[in-house]
């Protein structure tokens, strides 16, 4: 039973974070700076980045399969994941704040504030995902202590990046109403459906046997997807600004280092 309390422990703790984040309306004026906008957006990349090596394809690597090579499942997994993620873009309405573009169906009558809700929630569920299936695999695997330790870590690292991303989501639309409260409840909501994936991957990953490479490999390729398609260009659309560059790559070191503990 302890080893659950920790699974329960690290799917809260992601959601937890992200409310603390969303906090930050209270304390500071409509929106951060450009600057300190790209350093929250460059360290998730970073984090996201190294989780997805480090926490999830390496683990998935390292797993056995008899009915085919493993770096054949893992490819094929990513690659399932990214199509995932691309699908839902496609499909939710939403809007990148940083460049005032819509993504997904047209004319649904939703609201800015909505779509900037939904542009945010869309991402966090890879995030969630691979939280889940990482405790679920330890779970199944007898209570694994390294991979159970392995996934408290990434839900710390996940955590970590999820304080400055509720800032980066409820600040913006503290601007558009006027109103912290609205702000801060639009915040702590889009982290929401993290822990409702990790609960779901949980359960996956735990139940069908066989899953452990395909679910590893899945969440990562939906990580991976959300850094290549939203954190990196938002980081760096200024080529002499290089603040996010660096706090991506001290993002993806503390993750490296948390993942070797």
């Amino acid at each position: 039973m302890k080893d659950y309390i920790y699974a329960i422990i690290g799917i809260s703790l992601i959601f937890l974070c992200t409310t603390i984040g969303s906090l930050f309306v209270f304390f500071f004026k409509e929106s951060i700076s450009n600057k300190l906008n790209k350093i929250f957006i460059g360290f998730a990349a970073g984090v996201m980045l190294s989780a997805s090596f480090f926490s999830l394809i390496k683990p998935a690597l390292e797993s056995e399969a008899s009915y085919m090579p493993t770096w054949a499942i893992v490819g094929i997994s990513i690659i399932l994941g990214s199509l995932f993620l691309w699908g839902i873009d496609k499909i939710v309405p939403h809007l990148h704040a940083h460049e005032g573009k819509e993504e997904g169906l047209k004319n649904t009558g939703l609201s800015k504030n909505t779509k900037m809700f939904l542009a945010v929630t869309i991402h966090n569920i890879p995030e969630g995902l691979s939280v889940g299936i990482a405790f679920g695999v330890a779970l199944a695997s007898g209570s694994n202590q390294t991979l159970l330790m392995g996934a408290l870590l990434l839900a710390i690292g996940i955590g970590i990046q999820n304080i400055p991303e509720g800032a980066v989501v409820a600040l913006p639309i503290k601007g558009e109403t006027g109103s912290s409260k609205k702000a801060f409840l639009f915040g702590m909501f889009s982290g929401i459906v993290e822990p409702i994936a990790g609960v779901i991957g949980l359960f996956l990953a735990m139940k069908i046997q066989g899953i452990m490479p395909w679910a590893l490999a899945f969440a990562a390729g939906c990580m991976i997807y959300v850094v290549g398609e939203e954190l990196i260009p938002e980081m760096k659309d200024d080529e002499h600004e290089h603040s996010g560059v660096w706090a991506f790559i001290i993002g993806f070191v503390i993750m490296m280092v948390l993942d070797c503990l």
